[in-house]
């Protein structure tokens, strides 16, 4: 949990300051993007392939090299002296996440019965909740208070101490797994998952600065290929060896196939809105980075509050149908903020935000904690890690694709050269017709929920005959 707590903050914090690491690092409008994007790309690129690293050579030991890592890799981007070492170093802060996260959902998956797990997927909801609370509020602190003249570079070396911390304990209190028979790494699936992604990623991001190129776009359609010979070598792999990096079967489970789809959309929408929310209100209104932190405390708490109370009470009760109230009532709040933003423009202030904060984080809240439990629920053990990857690779998949689409969205509707007079308009402008985009895209995840199981199987594994769940324990490492 301090694990996920710490990844989730750091894409949190980076939000709030990117406005002063324009400034002060002078870096381009791809460059910001790609501070963000490439953190997302290398997390979504390597995410399978930690996954099988865990199950085959240990979640703890793939867990711990994965930590070390990504506190070696935040004194970097610390450290960075100028925006092309701080993009490369958040590469390599996004792979090494890549590494420690999904070992995260495969420990608790191999750990913990099937009747305790909605528990802990409440408590992974609530340390959500608690990380996007404490990410913009000390991004925020942390950029204003400017620390022995280090400006932003504090919200990376504050990851230091907590990751030693968390090293420290996880080597101690984790128990090792692995799953029961040996597998091996399938590194043509990780070449090919790695172009598919760059292809498709990279001219979406670069392409409003290059002037949209053909080459860009016979990229992304190009990407498209990729993806389709993976499938056709995922398979062959399979029936060779039993060993693909990526278990299609998995797609055979309905509630797996379901979550998936609505995890990739799902995190189109929140790669847009978090970068455009940012500049909107530093840039377009011209707030402090301190009280656009604040003003997204309501938010935050929403969601942390709407997370333990879906998984703990709602769900189970009423199942489906609280993840599609989720994504109505996000999608409402989406939508009254956009009229907020029309209707006050430069003038709003944050306690107006106040309202349509709540309700999109209780929206969201609402869905990001049962929808893990419902995607994991059905999948058997011995392909936790993979499973893991697999949901944690297409939300951030979905991610680094609203980042790049933040080209087309946000910046394409804004001039190149704007007096400091049209700043202010144009962003509000911006702001609006990317909220117009998240909205749709919530519509979308409503019809999308409707393929989801009508209750959690997790509430219900181990009682009929044949769930699907009740597989073979993990191999138990000491």
């Amino acid at each position: 949990m301090t694990a996920a707590f710490m990844d989730l903050v750091d894409v949190t914090i980076v939000n709030i300051a990117i406005p002063s690491i324009q400034r002060s690092a002078h870096a381009s409008v791809s460059q910001i993007q790609w501070i963000t994007a490439g953190y997302a790309l290398a997390f979504a690129a390597g995410l399978i392939t930690g996954g099988r690293l865990g199950d085959i050579h240990g979640r703890k030991r793939l867990f711990l090299v994965g930590i070390g890592g990504f506190t070696l890799a935040s004194a970097l981007c610390g450290f960075a002296v100028n925006p092309e070492m701080l993009v490369a170093s958040r590469i390599l802060q996004g792979a090494m996440a890549a590494l420690m996260v999904p070992q995260v959902l495969s420990i608790v998956h191999a750990t913990f019965p099937a009747h305790e797990r909605g528990k802990v997927f409440g408590l992974f909801g609530a340390i959500v909740g608690l990380g996007a609370v404490s990410g913009p509020l000390l991004g925020a602190l942390l950029t204003e208070w400017n620390l022995f003249g280090l400006e932003w570079r504090p919200i990376f070396l504050i990851n230091l101490p907590v990751g030693v911390a968390a090293w420290l304990l996880g080597r101690r209190f984790i128990t090792e797994s692995k799953a029961p028979r040996a597998l091996k790494l399938d590194l043509v699936g990780v070449a090919l998952v790695t172009l598919g992604l760059l292809m498709l990623l990279y001219p979406l991001t670069q392409g409003r600065e290059l002037g949209w190129p053909l080459w860009g776009y016979l990229c992304m359609g190009g990407a498209l290929v990729v993806f389709a010979a993976l499938v056709s070598y995922e398979k062959r792999k399979a029936a060779r060896d039993g060993s693909p990096l990526v278990e299609l079967s998995l797609f055979r489970v309905k509630s797996f196939a379901a979550g998936i789809a609505v995890q990739t959309v799902f995190g189109v929408a929140l790669g847009i809105f978090f970068l455009v929310w940012t500049l909107y209100m530093q840039i377009g209104l011209g707030w402090s980075a301190l009280r656009a932190g604040l003003t997204g405390v309501p938010f935050s708490l929403a969601v942390s509050t709407a997370a333990g109370l879906s998984v703990q009470q709602l769900v189970p009760r009423f199942g489906r149908k609280v993840l599609q109230a989720g994504a109505l009532v996000m999608g409402a709040g989406v939508l009254i903020y956009l009229w907020e933003a029309h209707h006050y423009g430069l003038a709003i202030a944050p306690w107006q935000m106040a309202l349509p904060l709540v309700v999109m984080g209780a929206g969201m809240g609402l869905i990001v904690a049962p929808l893990t439990d419902a995607v994991l629920s059905e999948v058997p053990r011995e392909h936790a890690g993979s499973a893991s990857g697999l949901i944690n690779t297409v939300q951030q998949m979905g991610n680094a694709l609203g980042l790049g689409l933040v080209s087309v969205v946000f910046f394409g509707r804004i001039g190149d050269r704007l007096t400091r007079a049209e700043v202010g308009p144009a962003f509000v402008d911006a702001f609006q017709y990317a909220l117009w985009w998240v909205a749709g895209i919530m519509g979308a995840i409503f019809l999308l929920m409707a393929a989801l199981p009508k209750r959690p199987a997790q509430h219900v594994e181990g009682a009929e005959q044949g769930a699907p769940a009740v597989a073979k324990e993990p191999q138990l490492v000491p």
